[in-house]
């Protein structure tokens, strides 16, 4: 082999290894006893902390805010009028009052009327990390520590181990690579753990600025005579993916997946930007859930999450948490209308669910915004407990509402195993025993 061809073929291995730098065993562990409801599954972690009233509960500025004036703001999602009057939440046109022109509703039909909404959940976690932790792990997550990876085993785990998808087959899309949501593409429980994790990819930070001037030309380096180049790509990477210094275990793709991969990576830089998008992308959620619409149509993988947050502006300002809380329900309407009209080996047999990680409290903290509206925290009132889940899709019941105020149903650690449920292992994930003993598949529950 000539020495310019091992070179090559060299540096091509060690790339895809820093970039995705695990391997994953492949084969079922046990067989399927289920039936696959579905084959496809798309798990919107939504938002950032929502506040049931002005989600579900449609007040808008009703009760928060010293003002009577109620309406729907995620009409894409909920059936519902609008508020008609003190519109700030839209977007703003020169010369225009800011946020007077709400964004058109996208769905002809509602998540609501085409699937099932559970409208009184309650959240087993009033934080951030650990209502994430357990949205992903189907476990209430109270012994879980800040930045570590879960005690418990994921739904990538589950899935990878029970029912033998390939890596490629599971995707985490974050939106950033800050605190602790990278590490929620794996658990760090020995019988699971790295061997059977997630692809995660941070959009917003691979395909940004410094991604782009490190990745976009894909340029193989000669290792003795460019290290500086090298070392700046491996660095990027390691922040991009958290890879430990050292730490060789890990989320390995196989080389066909690598090159998979660099393909789909290749392709999203030669087109210059040029990518899937909600028609408004005026914030990050919105441009992840674009970069998470080419993930799906790239890879069509079994089971992609995909994580918002933007909402999480209620700790400070009430109108951009009302902005934030209407693009969120534009980017989950836009990409469910991108799965059935885009990616015809999901279209019509794919189940998308939503849940909030957690609510907010229910009376403000002092701080005020631009319009003198009060913000709020999450900081474990009973409040914070109450959130919503919709599931929509092939085998999902249309139009069904559950539950209510008085008669909550169903808990944020049950999405996990409903997940086990649509792809016919619930059995196995269940027998496992690391689910919450509250936890039913929502197929159950209604």
């Amino acid at each position: 082999m000539k020495r310019r061809e091992f070179i090559k073929k060299a540096s091509l291995t060690a790339a895809g290894s820093i970039a995705f730098p695990y391997i994953l065993p492949s084969g079922r562990l046990f067989a399927q006893t289920g039936t696959e409801l579905a084959g496809h599954v798309v798990y919107v972690l939504f938002a950032g902390g929502v506040r049931h009233q002005e989600s579900i509960g449609q007040l808008y500025l009703s009760g928060s805010q010293d003002s009577n004036v109620g309406g729907n703001v995620m009409y894409n999602m909920l059936n519902g009028a609008p508020p008609d009057r003190k519109i700030v939440y839209g977007t703003t046109p020169a010369g225009e009052p800011q946020g007077s022109q709400p964004i058109p509703q996208l769905l002809g039909s509602t998540i609501q009327s085409q699937g099932t909404t559970f409208q009184e959940v309650r959240a087993v976690n009033g934080g951030h990390y650990g209502g994430l932790t357990s949205l992903i792990t189907g476990n209430r997550a109270t012994a879980q520590g800040l930045r570590v990876r879960p005690n418990y085993p994921t739904v990538f785990e589950y899935l990878r181990k029970h029912r033998g998808f390939a890596t490629t087959d599971a995707w985490f899309v974050g939106n950033g690579i800050g605190n602790s949501v990278p590490l929620l593409n794996s658990s760090e429980h020995p019988e699971y753990g790295l061997n059977y994790g997630a692809n995660f990819v941070a959009p917003l930070i691979t395909f940004g600025g410094e991604g782009r001037d490190i990745l976009a030309n894909a340029k193989v380096y000669h290792p003795q005579e460019e290290l500086e180049p090298i070392y700046k790509m491996k660095h990027f990477l390691d922040n991009s993916f958290r890879i430990r210094q050292g730490d060789i275990e890990g989320i390995r793709n196989t080389e066909e997946e690598k090159i998979n991969i660099k393909a789909f990576f290749r392709d999203i830089f030669n087109r210059g930007g040029s990518t899937a998008s909600p028609p408004v992308a005026d914030n990050g959620d919105l441009r992840t859930v674009g970069y998470a619409a080419e993930v799906l149509k790239w890879f069509k993988p079994k089971l992609m999450v995909v994580n918002l947050h933007a909402v999480d502006s209620c700790h400070s300002n009430f109108t951009s948490y009302l902005r934030s809380l209407h693009r969120a329900d534009h980017a989950v309407g836009w990409l469910w209308n991108y799965i059935q009209n885009n990616i015809p080996e999901m279209a019509n047999n794919t189940i998308m669910i939503a849940t909030p990680e957690c609510g907010r409290n229910e009376n403000p903290n002092p701080i005020q915004d631009e319009n003198d509206w009060f913000a709020y925290d999450h900081s474990g009132d009973l409040n914070t407990q109450r959130v919503f889940t919709q599931m929509v899709g092939k085998n999902v019941p249309q139009n069904l509402v559950v539950g209510s105020e008085s008669n909550p149903i169903g808990t944020s650690v049950d999405n996990v195993l409903t997940i086990a449920d649509i792809f016919g292992v619930k059995d196995q994930v269940n027998a496992a025993g690391f689910i919450d003993n509250s936890a039913r598949s929502l197929f159950d529950r209604i």
